[in-house]
């Protein structure tokens, strides 16, 4: 049992370390290829840190011969957005609270944004939602809807974020410390490199609480669902402190939100288009916590009432989800 522990100690340092040097890479990736500041965080960051688990959903549902194989890829394509909407903004809040003893943190941010990604994730998964509850042929087909949603958000974010990312304050290239701008080789480099120890890393992770998770008393429903979100969304919930923890607050919002957006589309078409999304009590209750959470941030955003203690508070759902799954499984 304590080597597992140990194990996931260094598994989730490895992933902070890794994603210090990736988020370090990818603003100057943004900058060579002359993305705006938002769109950086909401697509090359998001599709960066995604991607390793798309890639996962669509190897258990299309290559898995199990039915529970395709359980898991079901899972990760509703646990990773629940993750997000609530551990992940949760924890974005506390770090937000962190920096009060200054100026007040979100004095200077432009949040307009982030209400209307929020309002797309949220059409979208209840559509998809909806599609777990009914049986018709043609359903697998409407996977396809899913793709093409994500690349109209896609569009329109690299549209509506016409600022371009200025370099002024960016620390140097950790791969190049001495060099003011970096070689577009380098930065290419220092980019997927982190990526890949995060896609390892993180899966290792995975793989300690697989193994956890019945030593506690977990069933493997609880432990798919609860704990390897958790996990499978690390990357982006260290995205979010080391961005809040450098000032760069716009950045680790939107890393949040984009994610959201990949997660409510290309998992979820690949699961309609290869299995039979069909949702049973826990799946159910994932998407009725994760729509909760939405409306909840809606709300703050409506009644201008966003703010950093509120916004720690979307943690709860998570924890309220916990005790229904438990009480179901």
């Amino acid at each position: 049992m304590l080597l597992h522990v140990l194990a996931l100690l260094a598994c989730a340092l490895a992933i902070y370390f890794a994603c210090e040097l990736f988020v370090n890479a990818v603003e100057w990736l943004g900058v060579r290829l002359k993305m705006g500041t938002i769109a950086i965080g909401t697509v090359l960051a998001a599709i960066g840190t995604a991607l390793p688990e798309s890639v996962v959903t669509l190897v258990a549902v299309t290559m898995g011969n199990s039915p529970e194989s395709k359980d898991i890829g079901v899972g990760a394509a509703m646990g990773g957005p629940l993750a997000l909407a609530t551990v992940a903004y949760g924890v974005s809040g506390y770090m937000l609270l962190s920096k009060k003893r200054g100026p007040h943190p979100l004095k200077n941010v432009d949040l307009t944004q982030l209400p209307k990604d929020q309002k797309w994730f949220l059409a979208i998964f209840i559509l998809k939602v909806a599609l777990g509850l009914v049986t018709f042929s043609f359903k697998p087909w409407l996977g396809l809807l899913f793709f093409a949603a994500y690349g109209a958000y896609f569009i329109k974010e690299m549209r509506a974020d016409s600022e371009k990312h200025s370099d002024m304050d960016l620390e140097p290239l950790k791969l190049q410390p001495r060099k003011k701008v970096p070689a577009g080789w380098a930065v290419l480099a220092q980019t997927l490199g982190s990526l890949a120890v995060i896609f390892v890393s993180s899966h290792l992770f995975v793989g300690q609480l697989e193994w956890i998770g019945p030593e506690l008393g977990l069933s493997a429903t609880v432990t798919a669902l609860l704990l390897s979100p958790v996990a499978t969304e690390l990357p982006e919930i260290m995205n979010a402190i080391i961005w809040i923890r450098q000032g760069k607050i716009s950045l680790a919002l939107a890393n949040i939100s984009g994610a959201m957006m990949i997660q409510a589309t290309v998992p979820s078409g690949l699961g309609i288009l290869f299995t039979p999304w069909k949702f049973d009590g826990p799946l159910i209750l994932a998407g009725v916590v994760t729509m909760i959470a939405i409306v909840y941030l809606l709300i703050l955003f409506k009644t201008k009432r966003f703010e950093p203690y509120r916004l720690s508070a979307s943690a709860a759902f998570y924890g309220i989800f916990a005790i229904g799954l438990i009480l179901l499984g």
